[in-house]
């Protein structure tokens, strides 16, 4: 039988082929374009859903990044007092500010975690269909593999974002609002501190609020950076099986404001994996990055409040 006489609940059939990787025409860590060639796919339709997730935590226990306390390892020189559950914070500023330093609207908040998204008192009640957020790596590698899932690599992400619409700067094509419609949840205004949200949402947003892609892919631009399985590096790696050794440690990039494993990885706050899709907070004259070669590389356990994750399943 073939893939595509099969359904998966929630999955959409993705089928593999080659692509050109990468653009040349926005940021230096999305080139070369390279073509690569990755297999057939399934692919949730949308990011996991809070809703999601708290069965995966009911059924599991699993406690996530941001519910225990940092290590000292991790965050050497750090005052003793900040090493506490908890999570980063985006908090808008009160006008214009130089964009070289995310410290003037990210915000360490104790006890910010999947539950609790902007901290205490905070809940998740009437997010339920959104995106869960404040979850590290490993949180989205423990989930895929409970699913009976795998996280997606690289190359395997950007295939199914473009939607079988080849070399497009956008999952829909060149213009960013077709006929005036918003096709994805971004940043409108000036970051970061004035959001207009023509498209009515401040924050994240319900998943399927925006049209999907050619492969039926809800919010593969905007809404939550994803987690993927491949360790960051300053160029698009060539495609590969899933690897899951921990990866080196990069230079600084700007933070964005804007097949799990079968065993355990050793892993510390200075391995990155490559993030994909932009978030909410991107903004053009920042984070022109909801795009499907846009790629960031994000500490396994710097948890925020804008990246989320999405499964693959390989027939």
């Amino acid at each position: 039988m073939s893939p595509t006489a099969i359904t998966r609940a929630g999955m959409a059939y993705v089928p593999g082929g080659s692509f050109a990787m990468g653009s040349d025409r926005f940021y230096p860590e999305e080139g070369p374009v390279t073509p690569v060639t990755v297999g057939d796919l399934w692919v949730d339709e949308h990011p996991v859903t809070n809703e999601q997730f708290a069965r995966f935590v009911a059924e599991t226990g699993h406690v996530t990044v941001p519910e225990r306390a940092p290590t000292p390892d991790d965050f050497p020189g750090a005052d003793p007092e900040l090493l506490v559950p908890g999570s980063q914070v985006f908090t808008p500023t009160h006008g214009p500010v130089p964009l070289d330093d995310w410290t003037r609207w990210w915000r360490w908040q104790p006890d910010a975690d999947w539950r609790h998204p902007t901290g205490p008192g905070s809940g998740i009640d009437d997010r339920l269909d959104h995106p869960v957020v404040h979850v590290g790596w490993e949180d989205a590698a423990a989930y895929a593999r409970w699913a009976g899932k795998s996280l997606p690599t690289e190359a395997e992400w950007e295939h199914a974002a473009r939607g079988g619409i080849e070399g497009a700067t956008y999952p829909w094509g060149e213009e960013f609002c077709p006929d005036g419609v918003f096709m994805a949840n971004t940043w409108v205004g000036r970051f970061p501190f004035e959001n207009v949200h023509p498209h009515g949402f401040l924050g994240t947003s319900p998943v399927r609020s925006f049209p999907p892609n050619g492969f039926g892919l809800y919010d593969v631009a905007g809404n939550v950076w994803e987690w993927t399985s491949s360790p960051w590096t300053e160029r698009p790696a060539a495609p590969s099986e899933p690897s899951f050794a921990p990866a080196t440690e990069a230079p600084e990039l700007e933070h964005h404001s804007c097949c799990a494993p079968e065993t355990p990885v050793s892993l510390s706050e200075a391995d990155r994996r490559v993030t994909k899709g932009g978030s909410h907070l991107c903004a053009p004259s920042y984070c022109h990055r909801y795009r499907p070669a846009a790629r960031q590389g994000h500490g396994v356990r710097s948890t925020t409040g804008h990246v989320g994750f999405r499964c693959v399943a390989r027939p």
